[in-house]
């Protein structure tokens, strides 16, 4: 146990100082990436979580040292193993389903993820919770391209929101390219019809189902007159 800064053994000594700020850079940097794809939980909320997650760790191992005896025994993993189980209200927070489309499960992964990170720099396993941060990153940035290269099943289906002018036919000849290229329309929806600086703009969403690439046809979707903007269900533009 490491003594305080009165030389008594609270745990709240320098090398807690740094498993705290050691779990505040890591989640930050997790948070970061988060932030920058714009996702629900960005900077603040991965930040928050890794912070506490630290702090709840340590209170686990150090704060009932005072009331320790011979006739006092406690289990220091009981405050945080609630962590685990805890975390999980901002984990369903985060997931939410749209026409049968679950959206935010890898944000909430994440959350799980970074206060993991926490509760291992909060236990002081410093190297373990670097290479967790580090596999993060990993994920993200190399699976998802490998992700995007995989034969999609021709029963996955995809959802792009058209944006265009209307009165033109736009939306019939989108319709024409999709069962060109291979693709079902299994849903069409209007998000909205017509705006103040442009009584004349259409918005719909599609679901689609085929085997073909999503970016080849959004690609041709784009090429279409009177078409404005076609966009993934994740709200990234992929053609304008």
């Amino acid at each position: 146990m490491t003594p305080g800064y009165f030389g008594q053994p609270t745990g709240q000594g320098w090398v807690q100082v740094g498993e705290l700020l050691l779990a505040l850079v890591l989640s930050a940097a997790i948070g970061l990436e988060r932030e920058i794809r714009q996702k629900s939980a960005g900077l603040r909320t991965h930040t928050l979580v890794g912070f506490a997650s630290a702090l709840i760790m340590l209170v686990s191992k150090y704060g009932f040292t005072d009331v320790l005896g011979t006739h006092v025994e406690l289990d220091p993993s009981r405050v945080a193993a609630q962590i685990v189980s805890g975390i999980g209200f901002i984990g369903g927070g985060l997931i939410f389903v749209r026409r049968d489309v679950v959206r935010g499960l890898t944000t909430a992964a994440i959350v799980w993820l970074t206060s993991a990170v926490g509760m291992a720099a909060g236990a002081g396993l410093w190297l373990l919770a670097v290479l967790v941060t580090a596999g993060h990153f990993l994920v993200i940035f190399g699976l998802t391209p490998l992700a995007a290269r995989l034969p999609r099943s021709k029963y996955a289906p995809s959802r792009l929101r058209l944006a265009y002018v209307g009165g033109r036919g736009t939306l019939r000849e989108a319709l024409a390219r999709c069962t060109t290229l291979g693709f079902t329309v299994s849903e069409l929806s209007i998000e909205q019809r017509g705006e103040e600086h442009d009584p004349r703009m259409v918005s719909v969403w599609l679901s689609v189902q085929g085997t073909g690439a999503i970016d080849e046809l959004a690609t041709t979707l784009a090429e279409i007159d009177g078409m404005l903007a076609v966009s993934g269900d994740d709200a990234n533009t992929l053609r304008e």
